[in-house]
């Protein structure tokens, strides 16, 4: 399958908007879209909600995500994928980047991984 993705409340919207109009079949969604998780949502829920739906999440949140996906592994749980958004990196970039995770990849490689974009 190919990957989908969540973002977080906190990623830049403009990213969504300019994958969705140069990669219209990229199937991206925000938190508080229809469909997504509501404005607000615990991150607990949100790593359940990326688990049932098989969406990869994308996050600057390393302040609280961390301790969250650890209680959620613990408990036996897993995740399609998670990419942590490294500090200062330019919207151009994490666009370029999520569009060729999406065509070089499938969901499945990501279950229970965590990477940084850009990759490198």
């Amino acid at each position: 399958m190919k990957p989908r993705f969540l973002l977080d409340e906190n990623i830049n919207r403009a990213i969504q908007r300019q994958l969705r109009r140069q990669h219209p079949s990229l199937e991206v969604l925000a938190v508080g879209d229809p469909g997504a998780p509501p404005s607000g949502t615990s991150d607990p829920d949100i790593l359940n909600w990326i688990e049932e739906n098989s969406y990869l999440l994308v996050t600057e949140n390393r302040s609280t995500i961390p301790a969250h996906l650890s209680d959620h592994f613990a408990s036996g749980r897993h995740i399609p994928g998670l990419f942590w958004v490294r500090p200062g990196a330019g919207v151009g970039r994490i666009i370029e980047e999520l569009h060729l995770i999406w065509l070089a990849s499938a969901t499945e490689e990501y279950r229970d991984r965590t990477l940084f974009i850009p990759l490198d």
